[in-house]
């Protein structure tokens, strides 16, 4: 019996190597978005807290120097936390870049496994053919050694 091989398995294999690939940058983007994630809410927390001591210090003694500190505490948490907003807004673009290009990539590899399938039923229906093609001349070979006898 005849062996398939299919004429473009090396463009296959490079496309499935382009596509892990492309799963291990997207999931290393997704990394890094969670990390920015994480960090923008604990400077929302740290944030937080320093609000919440500025309320304790309005409310028990009034100490003008530690109000101030805490005011310019929460003012540089804003500046920093709008950084952050920054930051994490360019890991979700990086993250939808990398999505796109793993689609792309992941319809190139479907589109070139099914023309490894094409081609796999084309061969299919050539061997068949061609097995006919045998049976058909054994089965003339058999009925003419018949009429000859």
């Amino acid at each position: 019996m005849a062996k398939f091989k299919y004429r473009m398995q090396n463009i296959l294999d490079i496309k499935e190597k382009l596509e892990s690939q492309a799963k291990m940058e997207y999931a290393q983007a997704k990394i890094r978005l969670n990390q920015e994630e994480d960090i923008l809410d604990q400077l929302r927390q740290r944030k937080e807290q320093y609000e919440m001591e500025g309320r304790e210090l309005l409310i028990k003694t009034l100490v003008v120097q530690d109000i101030i500190e805490n005011r310019g505490a929460v003012r540089s948490m804003e500046e920093i936390i709008h950084k952050q907003i920054l930051q994490v807004t360019i890991a979700e673009r990086n993250l939808e870049d990398k999505r796109i290009k793993l689609t792309n990539v992941m319809q190139e590899r479907k589109s070139h496994e099914t023309l490894k399938e094409k081609a796999f039923e084309g061969f299919l229906k050539d061997l068949n053919s061609q097995e006919s093609k045998e049976i058909d001349e054994l089965t003339s070979y058999r009925y003419g050694q018949k009429e000859d006898e």
